[in-house]
């Protein structure tokens, strides 16, 4: 398992539609691994494949001791209800937004086994799979938004960014002890 750097707005791969996944095998089980192991050092809920830098239809998401998956080609076969919640994005890092989407979903993908599974979703289980979904069509919570609220995001994002090049946030873990120092 490695961490893998993520890529931020304006990276182009995170407006990349993401290509279907022909097979499960021992190199995408050793992605998602990477993939679960940068959300968890992110302290994130959920992390696309594009996020760093792979444009295939894999995510992870995560969020509780019992609820982690790994999706692979997934799909969003039932939804119902509506709810307005706010949402962040480990690609827009301190960006925050109300996003309306379904109280309940229904999504059925592969598992790292290569195992068909059908996975429930509400709360905040159900707004991790959307939006990590969205990720995989290319689609960023701030799309979202509000024209007027997505123009205000982003500003903020550009101020945020001010003087900084690049579109990659590094995944760096400090070595083992260094925190007692």
């Amino acid at each position: 398992m490695s961490l893998r750097n993520i890529h931020l707005l304006g990276s182009p791969v995170l407006r990349q539609p993401s290509e279907h996944v022909a097979k499960v095998d021992d190199q995408v089980r050793a992605f998602v691994a990477d993939l679960f192991e940068t959300m968890d050092f992110s302290k994130g809920v959920g992390l696309a494949a594009n996020q760093v830098g792979v444009a295939k239809r894999i995510a992870v998401v995560g969020i509780g001791e019992g609820e982690r998956y790994a999706l692979i080609n997934p799909v969003i076969v039932e939804r119902e209800g509506s709810v307005k919640e706010e949402e962040g994005c480990l690609s827009i890092p301190d960006i925050y937004g109300d996003v309306e989407r379904s109280a309940r979903v229904v999504v059925e993908a592969l598992d790292e086994r290569g195992t068909r599974r059908r996975i429930e979703g509400t709360a905040l289980l159900a707004r991790a799979l959307q939006h990590e979904i969205d990720h995989l069509d290319g689609i960023l919570f701030i799309d979202r938004v509000g024209p007027f609220k997505r123009r205000s995001l982003v500003r903020q994002w550009e101020k945020s960014r001010k003087g900084k090049t690049g579109f990659i946030k590094e995944s760096i873990a400090e070595p083992e002890g260094a925190d007692q120092a």
